[in-house]
C-alpha cells in the first residue's frame, strides 16, 4: 500500500498536469470505487476547477473551486457542496493523466474528463481503493477523516514523544496505527526503528523519552529521503508519470530477512508485530 512518501510523490507529480484544469465530466465504471455520496461525485463535481493537489496521511486530496454559475444559486446548500476529492489508493490504486480520446483500460474505475481534453483515470486492479467527494459536513461525519492522527513531518518532537510515551502498545504497532500518527506503513516503520536502534516489539511506554525523540528525528529523515527518491516500488507502485520509486534500493531492513545487517553483519531477524512481517537486527536494535 502506498505510504506517505509515495502519496506525496504522486500528488506533487499530478499537480503540474492538473493545475487550473476544470473537471468537465465524471464517469463511474465501478460502483465500489466510490465511497460516500455517489451523487456528489457524479453530478456536482463537473464544472469545478482543480485548485490544488496535496496529501493528508495516505489520502491524496484534490481541492475544488465553486463554479461561478453556482455561487449565487446553488442546486444544493453550499454546506453540502464538494470541496475536495479524496483518493485512497489502498493496494493497487493509480492516478494517471492520459491524452484526449484515450479509452479506459481494463482496470479503470473512474474517469475524469478535463477542460484541456486530457483524461484523468483512477485505475485499481484489486478494487480496494476509492474516491470520495468531500463536502464541509463530511469532515465531521467521515469517521476515518476525524480519527486521522497528526502528520509525522509536522508534529513537534515534544508532542511526538508525549503521543507515544503513555502507550503500552508495541512501538511498531503504534506507528502503524493511523489514529496515532498518519501516513506510516510497514516499510517506513521498520526503516525508522532500525535507524533509531529500537526493537519494533518494545512497548512504547518502556522507551525513554530521549529515544522516542531520536525515533522522531530518524522517522523524518527516512520519510524525507524516500520523498526525494520518489518513494519505494515493491510491486504495483508508480508515480504520476508511471515511473518507479528508488528508495527500495536503500532499505536497511525491510524485505531483507535472513540477510546480513548492513551495519553489524549479523543475520536480520523476522517476527510478526501487529500482524505485519517485521524485520530487525538483534544487535543494532536493543
Amino acid at each position: 500500500m502506498p505510504e506517505l512518501p509515495e502519496v506525496e510523490t504522486i500528488a506533487s507529480g499530478l499537480w503540474p498536469m492538473l493545475a487550473e484544469q476544470a473537471i468537465e465530466n465524471v464517469t463511474i465504471l465501478n460502483d465500489t470505487s466510490v465511497e460516500g455520496d455517489r451523487t456528489a461525485l457524479e453530478e456536482f463535481v463537473a464544472g469545478r476547477e482543480i485548485t490544488h493537489v496535496h496529501r493528508r496521511g495516505k489520502l491524496l486530496l484534490m481541492d475544488l473551486s465553486i463554479p461561478q454559475k453556482y455561487k449565487d444559486k446553488l442546486p444544493v446548500p453550499r454546506s453540502e457542496y464538494p470541496l475536495q476529492l479524496a483518493f485512497h489508493l489502498k493496494m493497487s490504486g493509480r492516478l494517471f493523466v492520459y491524452p484526449e480520446g484515450t479509452p479506459p483500460a481494463k482496470h479503470t474505475r473512474i474517469i475524469f474528463d478535463l477542460s484541456n481534453g486530457n483524461r484523468l483515470f483512477f485505475d485499481d486492479m484489486r478494487k480496494f481503493g476509492f474516491c470520495r467527494a468531500l463536502a464541509p459536513c463530511d469532515y465531521l461525519n467521515w469517521q476515518f477523516w476525524q480519527q486521522l492522527g497528526p502528520e509525522p513531518l509536522v508534529i513537534k518532537t515534544d508532542a511526538f514523544v508525549s503521543l507515544f510515551h503513555s502507550r503500552r502498545t508495541r512501538i511498531k504497532a503504534a506507528l502503524l496505527d493511523q489514529k496515532v500518527i498518519a501516513g506510516i506503513g510497514n516499510i517506513y516503520a521498520d526503516e525508522s526503528l532500525f535507524r533509531a536502534g529500537i526493537r519494533p516489539d518494545t512497548p512504547s511506554n518502556e522507551i525513554s523519552k530521549k529515544n522516542l525523540g531520536l525515533l522522531h528525528v530518524k522517522l523524518k529523515e527516512v520519510l524525507k529521503q524516500a520523498i526525494r527518491e520518489c518513494g519505494s516500488s515493491i510491486r504495483d507502485y508508480r508515480d504520476a508519470h508511471g515511473d518507479a520509486g528508488a528508495f527500495q534500493n536503500n532499505f536497511l531492513v525491510y524485505g531483507r530477512s535472513g540477510q546480513d545487517c548492513r551495519v553489524c553483519g549479523e543475520p536480520l531477524k523476522t517476527e510478526k508485530v501487529a500482524g505485519r512481517t517485521t524485520v530487525y537486527c538483534e544487535q543494532c536494535q536493543k
